[in-house]
Formats: C-alpha cells, sequence, structure tokens
C-alpha cells in the first residue's frame, strides 16, 4: 500500500512540518505541496495524489467553495481539511461539499496518520476527536431550528444582504469593518441555518424567504 498525499497551505513552516512528519512513515508518498489555489489547481491536473490534506483558509479561496470545485473535477479524490479552527461551523460546512476528514494543525502525528488511512481506506470521514461530540451536538440543535429568518443575527442578516448585492468577501469585511476570515465565518454560518451549500442557492433561497432585498 502506498498512500500519495498532496499538501495544500500558505505557510511553508507547516508545510515543511508535515513533510517531516511523513517522511517517517514508508507508506506515504508526498506528491506535491501548493501554497496558493492556482498552483493547487495546476498541480493537480498534473499529478493527481489519492488525498489532499487542504488549509480551509486558502488566500483568496474559501475552503469549502474550494473543496467543491475540485472534487467536481476529481470525483475519487479525497479532502482532508487541516486547519487552526476547531469550529463545528466549519466542520459542517466542509463535511457538506464533500470532504473526507477534518484534522487540527496542533493535532497529535498519530492522529493525523490515522486520519489518513482512514480515509484512504474509504472506511468512514475521519474528524478530530476533540470535535465530534461537538458536532453531534450542533446537529441536533440545528433540527431544532425551524426558522431561518429568526435563526439569523442582525449582523448575519446584514451580510446576507451583501452577499445577495454581490459583494465579495473582501469587499464586504473592509465595508463592516471586520477581518476576512470573520466573513467567511459568518457565510459558513448562514449556509449552515439556511440549509444550503454554496452562494448561488443562498441568495435564490434568501429571495424566496423575503431575507433580503
Amino acid at each position: 500500500m502506498l498512500i500519495r498525499i498532496a499538501v495544500a497551505d500558505d505557510h511553508p513552516v507547516v508545510i515543511k512540518g508535515i513533510q517531516s512528519m511523513l517522511a517517517n512513515y514508508p507508506h506515504i508518498c508526498m506528491t506535491g505541496t501548493y501554497t496558493s489555489h492556482e498552483e493547487l489547481l495546476q498541480g493537480l491536473s498534473q499529478e493527481l495524489p489519492d488525498i489532499l490534506l487542504l488549509d480551509i483558509q486558502f488566500p483568496g479561496s474559501a475552503g469549502e467553495e474550494l473543496t467543491s470545485v475540485i472534487l467536481k473535477k476529481y470525483p475519487t479524490l479525497s479532502i482532508i481539511a487541516l486547519t487552526n479552527f476547531n469550529s463545528v461551523l466549519y466542520v459542517n460546512s466542509m463535511l457538506r461539499q464533500g470532504a473526507r476528514g477534518y484534522v487540527l494543525k496542533t493535532t497529535e502525528e498519530d492522529i493525523l496518520i490515522k486520519a489518513i488511512t482512514t480515509v484512504y481506506e474509504k472506511e468512514e470521514i475521519y474528524l478530530e476527536p476533540s470535535l465530534k461530540e461537538e458536532l453531534k451536538e450542533f446537529e441536533n440543535n440545528k433540527r431544532r431550528v425551524t426558522s431561518p429568518k429568526a435563526s439569523l443575527t442582525p449582523r448575519e442578516k446584514e451580510i446576507l444582504q451583501l452577499i445577495t448585492d454581490g459583494y465579495t468577501g473582501q469587499e464586504i469585511a473592509k465595508k463592516v469593518f471586520i477581518s476576512f476570515s470573520t466573513v467567511e465565518h459568518y457565510r459558513n454560518n448562514i449556509l449552515l441555518k439556511m440549509d444550503v451549500k454554496n452562494t448561488a442557492a443562498l441568495i435564490k433561497k434568501a429571495l424566496t424567504l423575503g431575507l433580503v432585498k
């Protein structure tokens, strides 16, 4: 068994750390490392690995959107989210887009290896152990929410309106004086509350429900 791995992260230190870690496992082969989504898409077109470790905060590309784009083109590829965000909102969003795993960058070596092996063998989706129970509780709470209109906070409604108006994440961040990552956090939360997978579906549903003008 030889597992081919690629890593996409805009922090060279993270990539070097993973390379060093995986060098201890002869059954795992590193096929490529990428620091931008342009490099990543080009690299995947040249050599497709079995598993992609994907930083969900790639510059200019939200993790769930990039995951959706990649899997539409390469449906056999398994993606494991590799991130500093230990939020179930991000976990849920990535899984909805087709990711097969979610692991924190601070995780132990044995957990990362287990995630890679589990996903490669197609046994099941692998989640960071500390997030499993939180995700279960989140799903239970989400089922109790019956009205998207009632569940959206004032800030979420504001972000939703700006998304509908065609503003990009960076433009929204400047307009309401928050960081791009915070905008993405709100966007992910809105997608989950509205039970949709992408921006187009979000806008359509928001207009249908009368949540935006």
